[in-house]
């Protein structure tokens, strides 16, 4: 059946309490209409991956930036005071192809869409449907429109962490984390001296029998941080010139779990990361993160499974009592044969990349 491209139109017959109701969310720049959210996906010749958030409640984009702190906090605080909409029934579409889902608890559907014809390499658009489920006919309720990646074929791609990876967080304090959360925003934040052009260099890198492909190497952003904080992260990166790449976030928390934010389960992080190797079983990939938290743990477990895969492994040095445990999970993974480094300053990675991979 076909949907009916129209959406509901908005009540407007409020009762005061709804008009007031309807006013302070104005204030506070949120909307009480669905809204989906889609974010960058990724695939291969034979599917793509779709995935993304729906909310009863949301906050609209930061349209400036400015450096009060009543204004940093008051529009991170928005980010955290979401309603996503659970059970909601979604339509993804990809050109003539669709697919259907519904989200889970925290509003986020995940879907892998077979594709009857192969997409080129590059970006490609790709839309979620919010559908009704007791209107006759078919009503779509809310849309969103994303991208999803298909790498060209080189031999390299990258996965990184962001928080203390690229990103200075404080990610080891959690009050220092929160002070710069709750103080800057994604225009004053800082991202690590040399960082940027590090990974530019990552991106532009050839290796084995890829030499002549003139595309650039994938990046895939991997984090703890929640999905409440996508468009912070990838305003962030854009302003900084970071290399354009698809983002694989933790689950959306509420309100009041705003002070556990960047505290997901590692556990998850791992999986995502599998999902991107597998996606890509002929490519090798580099991995970069820190010492803060678990990322010298997890590579190694990524390595232990995926060793073929791995070509190199970028640790940052960030926290010094974390520097013994990190130097011997490092030891482990160079044991099996996949090159570690542990650095303090971008330029020496830098110079590492130039002798390893050039």
């Amino acid at each position: 059946m076909n949907a009916v491209r129209d959406k509901l139109p908005i009540k407007q017959n409020l009762s005061i309490k709804g008009k007031l109701r309807r006013y302070l969310l104005t204030q506070l720049r949120l909307t009480n209409q669905p809204t989906v959210k889609v974010y960058r996906g990724f695939g291969n010749a034979e599917q793509i991956i779709v995935h993304g958030t729906v909310f009863r409640r949301s906050a609209f984009p930061r349209r400036k930036y400015r450096n009060g702190l009543l204004v940093n906090l008051f529009s991170l605080i928005r980010l955290f005071a979401v309603r996503p909409y659970v059970q909601a029934r979604v339509r993804v579409c990809c050109g003539q192809e669709s697919i259907e889902t519904m989200t889970d608890t925290a509003g986020y559907f995940w879907v892998t869409m077979p594709l009857n014809v192969s997409l080129p390499p590059g970006w490609h658009p790709v839309r979620a449907d919010l559908m009704s489920q007791t209107i006759t006919p078919e009503t779509i309720l809310a849309e969103g429109n994303g991208q999803v990646l298909v790498p060209h074929s080189t031999t390299l791609a990258c996965i990184s962490d962001i928080d203390d990876t690229f990103l200075i967080s404080h990610s080891a304090n959690l009050a220092k984390r929160l002070r710069v959360l709750f103080t800057r925003n994604a225009h004053s934040r800082q991202p690590f001296e040399g960082v940027v052009a590090h990974y530019q260099l990552l991106a532009e890198t050839r290796n084995g029998t890829d030499a002549t492909v003139s595309a650039s190497n994938a990046f895939f952003y991997v984090s703890s941080s929640e999905w409440n904080l996508y468009n912070y992260i990838l305003d962030f990166s854009e302003k900084n010139n970071l290399p354009t790449g698809v983002y694989l976030l933790s689950p959306l928390k509420q309100f009041r779990e705003l002070l556990k934010t960047g505290q997901g389960k590692h556990r998850t992080k791992f999986d995502r990361i599998i999902w991107i190797l597998q996606t890509y079983p002929n490519q090798q990939f580099i991995l970069l993160g820190d010492d803060t938290q678990e990322d010298p743990s997890i590579y190694a477990s990524v390595v232990e499974q995926f060793t073929r895969q791995i070509r190199v492994v970028y640790i940052r040095q960030v926290h010094t009592e974390n520097q013994p445990k990190t130097r011997t999970i490092l030891n482990r993974i160079d044991a099996m044969g996949v090159p570690c480094y542990y650095f303090a300053h971008s330029n020496d990675a830098i110079q590492h990349t130039l002798k390893l991979l050039l």
